[in-house]
C-alpha cells in the first residue's frame, strides 16, 4: 500500500524521540525527506527500467517550416521516444521516423540545409538541447531537421523530473523504499543536534544498505523472457 510522507515523518519522529514537533518542525522533516526522494530517484531512473516513463500524446506538435518542436513539457529529464502521434496504417505519417543525432553531425547539418519535406515518409533528425527541467518552463528545446511542409502531431515519450512532495503526498519511489527514506530523514535531521552538524553516520549506513537492496530489487522488470541486445543490422532482416 502507498505510504504518505506524513506517515514516514511519524516513523522518523519515533527514532528522533519527538512524537510532537518541537525541535524539528514538520516542514523541516518533509524538506529533508525530499532530499532522500531525489537521491533515490536518480539511480532508479538510471536503471532504465522505465519506472517513471510518461507518454504525452496531447501537447507536442511540429509546425510547418519550423526547426523545433512545440508544446514540450516543462518537466523533461530524458527523452525516450519521439514519433508521429498517428501511426496507423492509414496515417499520412506512418512511414516517418524520428532519430536522435548530434546537432553538429554532418548529416544533421545537411538536413538543416534541405528544403521543407513532406512528412509522409523519411527521417527527421532531432537533438535535445537546453538545460532541462527544473531550470525553467522552456528549458528543453528539441531541434529538428529537415523542416516539414505540413504541421503534424507528435507523441512525446519521456522521463520527467520529480517535484518536491508535501506531507499529504505518497512516497513516489517504488519497491518498498519507506525504510530508506526514514533512515535518510533521521540521519540528516540529527545533524541539527550534532556538534559537527553532519548527518548521523550510523543512520547513513542504514540508508546506504536500504538503498542498495532497493536498487537490486528494482532490476529487470520482466522475467518472462531473457533479455537480448539487438544486433546492428537486425532491423534490416
Amino acid at each position: 500500500m502507498a505510504t504518505l510522507l506524513s506517515a514516514l515523518e511519524t516513523q522518523a519522529r519515533r527514532h528522533l524521540v519527538e512524537a510532537t514537533a518541537s525541535f524539528w518542525s514538520s516542514a523541516e522533516l518533509i524538506d529533508i525527506m525530499n532530499g532522500g526522494i531525489r537521491d533515490l530517484w536518480r539511480p532508479v531512473v538510471d536503471l532504465k527500467q522505465e519506472h517513471f516513463l510518461t507518454v504525452d500524446a496531447t501537447n507536442v506538435t511540429l509546425a510547418a517550416s519550423t526547426p523545433t518542436l512545440s508544446g514540450i513539457p516543462s518537466d523533461v529529464h530524458k527523452v525516450y521516444l519521439i514519433e508521429a502521434r498517428d501511426t496507423s496504417s492509414t496515417s499520412a505519417n506512418k512511414n516517418l521516423e524520428f532519430k536522435p543525432l548530434d546537432y553538429n553531425h554532418p548529416i544533421f547539418q545537411a538536413a538543416r540545409s534541405q528544403d521543407d519535406v513532406d512528412p509522409s515518409n523519411g527521417v527527421i533528425y532531432y537533438c535535445v538541447t537546453g538545460a532541462g527541467s527544473p531550470t525553467g518552463a522552456s528549458s528543453t528545446v528539441i531541434e529538428v531537421a529537415p523542416e516539414i511542409n505540413a504541421a503534424m502531431n507528435v507523441r512525446f515519450v519521456y522521463v520527467p523530473t520529480i517535484v518536491a512532495k508535501v506531507a499529504a503526498d505518497i512516497n513516489p519511489i517504488p519497491a518498498g523504499s519507506d525504510n530508506a527514506l526514514v533512515a535518510w530523514t533521521v540521519a540528516f535531521a540529527r545533524a541539527k543536534e550534532r556538534e559537527d552538524r553532519s548527518p548521523d553516520p550510523n543512520w547513513l549506513a542504514i540508508y546506504a544498505t536500504e538503498k542498495q537492496s532497493l536498487l537490486q530489487s528494482l532490476g529487470l522488470r520482466q522475467l518472462q523472457e531473457p533479455t537480448y541486445v539487438d544486433g546492428v543490422f537486425d532491423h534490416l532482416w
